[in-house]
């Protein structure tokens, strides 16, 4: 109630300007309707690793189309994935703008974005959501984790549990992006540790964006472990493998 009385003041003072054209924005979002349409939305996408779908163009949002050929040949990365957007222009500037330069009103812009689409899905919600954790140290130096930003409208509009606490990241790893196959696995794995009671029999992993899968994978392993029955993994965006 509190949040909907600052949120409702904040609007009557400041006017919604959309972030990417400076024309007013749409409802209460800083995006106007014109702009919204022509993000690069992640749909069909397979429902076990997000990745879109062969011949697919961006432009529709995320859909239950099934797994794509390579979940259904080994594991899909969660029992189901999503995210809503490629990691494209102008999306994979937000998300760079958020992390790197500090714009925390972006969080607020894709994380109602993802929020509202994920509402829209006729799945069950899960009970936990649960941000990927930074090392504290990075956490300190950049002074606030995007997953947890990114997530808070999600919870919100879900009604599920933000779990910022039970799960750690006990070590630092470096940037999954810049590794091969076989040093991504290594550097993830054993980095988390839950120190907690015992989560929701069904979590949602949220990070920014799932590049390699390597890191959320990491924590669907260590939710399972922990005797989670349904875990999945959802994301902003949805970085694509390279020639896709």
């Amino acid at each position: 109630m509190v949040y909907r009385r600052l949120h409702l003041i904040q609007s009557l003072l400041y006017p919604p300007v959309c972030v990417l054209c400076g024309q007013p924005g749409s409802g209460d979002l800083d995006l106007c309707d014109p702009c919204r349409r022509e993000l690069p939305y992640n749909g069909p996408a397979c429902t076990g690793c997000a990745l879109p779908l062969p011949a697919t163009p961006a432009g529709t949002e995320p859909e239950g189309a099934g797994l794509c050929g390579r979940c259904l040949a080994g594991a899909p990365l969660a029992q189901r994935a999503f995210a809503l957007f490629r990691y494209a222009p102008p999306v994979n500037h937000l998300v760079y703008a958020l992390k790197f330069g500090g714009r925390l009103q972006y969080a607020r812009l894709l994380g109602e974005l993802t929020a509202a689409a994920l509402a829209r899905r006729d799945q069950p919600a899960p009970g936990m959501i649960l941000p990927v954790p930074l090392h504290p140290g990075r956490q300190r130096r950049r002074g606030f984790n995007q997953a947890i930003e990114l997530a808070r409208p999600v919870a919100r509009r879900l009604g599920a549990v933000l779990e910022l606490r039970a799960c750690r990241r006990v070590r630092p790893t470096e940037a999954q992006s810049a590794l091969e196959a076989s040093e991504r696995r290594r550097n993830v794995r054993g980095a988390f540790a839950w120190r907690g009671p015992p989560p929701a029999a069904h979590v949602a992993v949220f990070d920014d964006v799932i590049t390699t899968g390597r890191t959320v994978g990491e924590l669907v392993r260590l939710l399972r472990r922990q005797g989670v029955k349904t875990v999945e993994v959802w994301s902003v965006a949805r970085a694509l493998p390279p020639g896709r």
